[in-house]
């Protein structure tokens, strides 16, 4: 019974030994590993508003509110990848500082519960309470909170009626900022409450800076050719852009970052492929168009990709003008089959076959 007892204390201890042995680990390297495994993407993310690119408009009012003037609701729309979330989230920081930013703003985004309930129940309560207007380390804030709604255009219609009434109830106390890509999907009553800032796509130019500051932090090797692939196939997206360019540098780890690995990472189709689908359409047989097509498919490209560069090859191809709407107009219906889950073959065949009989030896 002794012997029992002694080896359950000794196996005990063991067990206790062990579970405290890795502790030691997580408060030393492990912490440091994380904070090295960050995407790019948040590591870069704007800290200040002034550090946000090519939304002038924006930063000039929300500088206005850091150096104390009101802010009103504010509704950000535009395509994703310009800075719409970084540029709010940047502002909060700067006006309420890292320790009253979790108590001041409160975010919900898509996947995020934001039915008629939450809006009635957690938006409604976070912006009754009242705050102060002065922060910790002593500098002024404003006496309000923010609510940052992302991918608001996601919210059902029953849900944004529900948040225009709070909206006007509680504007002495709390802000709130709609984010969305289509400001059509926005009911009217709410638009009317906010001001409303339009986010362009990045330039060229501005999206090449920022790649090229974060190659030279990263000491990365690269070439002009595929910076530039990386801002031709991030089409406007600095987000997209920036993940591109970090695959990238995971692909080729002490070796140069190429235009090719640029194209392989994005998906892009090689434009040799594409000016071979349009040379099958426009002089070959619907038979070899057939096989063109399941060899595209069956390489593994998307069909999304594969329209988008097919639009841009037709709009430079000696047609008329009258032909060039017609296969345009069954790039639209085909664009929406494929968002709705349609067969990629299918449909890619299908708009294949309409440019064939839009080919200038078939009128």
């Amino acid at each position: 019974m002794c012997s029992e007892n002694r080896i359950m204390q000794a196996f005990l201890k063991g067990t206790t030994a062990q579970a405290t042995r890795p502790q030691k680990d997580k408060s030393g390297s492990s912490i440091e590993k994380k904070a090295k495994l960050i995407p790019w993407v948040e590591k870069y993310r704007p800290k200040r508003v002034d550090e946000v690119a090519f939304q002038e408009e924006v930063v000039a009012v929300l500088k206005k509110s850091l150096e104390g003037a009101d802010l009103p609701n504010l509704l950000f729309y535009g395509p994703p990848g310009t800075g719409k979330t970084s540029t709010i989230l940047a502002a909060a920081r700067e006006l309420y500082g890292p320790e009253l930013y979790k108590q001041r703003v409160l975010e919900l985004n898509a996947s995020d519960e934001r039915g008629i309930q939450v809006i009635r129940e957690k938006v409604k309560n976070f912006a009754q309470l009242t705050v102060a207007g002065s922060r910790p380390d002593g500098k002024p804030c404003p006496p309000f909170k923010i609510i940052i709604l992302d991918e608001a255009d996601s919210m059902t219609a029953p849900a944004q009626a529900a948040l225009r009434r709070t909206m006007e109830k509680e504007s002495r106390t709390t802000r709130f900022c709609l984010i969305c890509n289509y400001i059509s999907r926005i009911i009217e009553p709410l638009t009317s409450r906010c001001s409303k800032f339009r986010f362009k796509l990045l330039a060229s130019q501005v999206q090449e800076e920022r790649l090229l500051e974060i190659c030279e932090k990263e000491k990365l090797k690269y070439t002009k050719e595929s910076i530039s692939a990386l801002v031709t196939a991030a089409e406007g997206d600095l987000r997209k852009a920036i993940t591109f360019l970090q695959s990238a540098a995971r692909l080729n780890v002490d070796n140069e970052i190429t235009e090719a690995s640029v194209i392989e990472i994005a998906g892009v189709v090689p434009t040799k492929m594409i000016d071979s689908l349009l040379q099958v359409c426009f002089q070959g047989t619907f038979e070899k168009l057939e096989v063109e097509v399941r060899n595209m498919v069956d390489e593994g490209y998307a069909a999304t990709q594969i329209l988008s560069q097919l639009h841009d090859c037709i709009m430079e191809q000696d047609l008329s003008d009258k032909h060039k709407s017609a296969i345009t107009e069954k790039m639209a219906v085909v664009d929406k089959c494929l968002s709705d889950g349609a067969d990629e073959y299918l449909q890619l065949l299908s708009l294949c076959s309409a440019i064939m009989q839009q080919a200038p030896q078939n009128n």
